[in-house]
């Protein structure tokens, strides 16, 4: 699933050249081929977390198709749990305490799962700024899982992550997925909330689950809520 400049620019509602200068001085994923540049869409969706851009809701549009439906941000954070005081002193046993909690079916290799996260973590902190991770390996983590699993955890105490920012992690987001789409389906609701005020008030506060997961609904209705307007309005 490759995008071009001009999605990009769509999909992160910016002028083309804005693009082009963020590949060249905040270092945009992307691949020179035949003399243009092409862009990997969950390395694009993850590079505008870490940066805090907000994405457009056109990529939501992009992204679904009638054969597989758009998973919700607030069922697949259901299904994944909320954790609180998630233990951990460094990056790798903070990580290994993830690993354990995650709602994963029968047989996974969970050391693998560790190793996985770990050699990420290697190659490029995944921690976004403002004490939030997300978690995951260098390629999306497709698994034999029925729905996205978002799993939201708070940790005892912050975490040194190697954040831009320089602020210690003390919020980890993981996800995994049962297909490619899904990943970006849900990848992308999730940086579209961690842009909405309330969610992120929520978050900071580590309230209950009902308020977490009612913030989650509510973005979920402000992402869909364009597309009911235009309905009423074609009709």
């Amino acid at each position: 699933m490759q995008l071009t400049l001009q999605d990009v620019s769509k999909f992160l509602d910016v002028p083309e050249p804005t693009v082009t200068r963020w590949i060249n001085q905040r270092g945009l994923p992307t691949q020179f081929v035949g003399g243009q540049h092409r862009f990997n869409r969950a390395e694009v969706l993850e590079w505008a977390a870490a940066h805090q851009i907000k994405i457009s809701l056109k990529l939501l549009d992009h992204l679904e198709t009638d054969d597989e439906p758009a998973p919700t941000f607030a069922e697949a954070l259901e299904a994944g749990g909320i954790f609180y005081k998630l233990e951990g002193t460094s990056k790798d046993s903070t990580l290994r305490s993830l690993v354990d909690v995650l709602p994963l079916p029968e047989g996974i290799d969970r050391e693998m799962l560790f190793q996985l996260f770990m050699a990420r973590e290697a190659s490029t902190s995944t921690a976004i700024g403002r004490g939030i991770a997300l978690p995951h390996a260098r390629n999306p983590l497709i698994l034999h899982v029925e729905r996205p699993l978002v799993t939201l955890c708070f940790l005892a105490q912050p975490v040194e992550f190697g954040a831009a920012d320089g602020k210690p992690v003390g919020v980890l987001f993981s996800l995994i997925s049962p297909t490619m789409r899904s990943h970006l389906q849900v990848l992308s609701r999730i940086s579209l909330a961690l842009h909405d005020e309330q969610f992120k008030d929520a978050i900071t506060r580590q309230s209950p689950p009902e308020v977490i997961l009612g913030a989650a609904r509510r973005v979920e209705e402000a992402m869909t809520a364009p597309k009911s307007q235009a309905g009423k309005a074609s009709g």
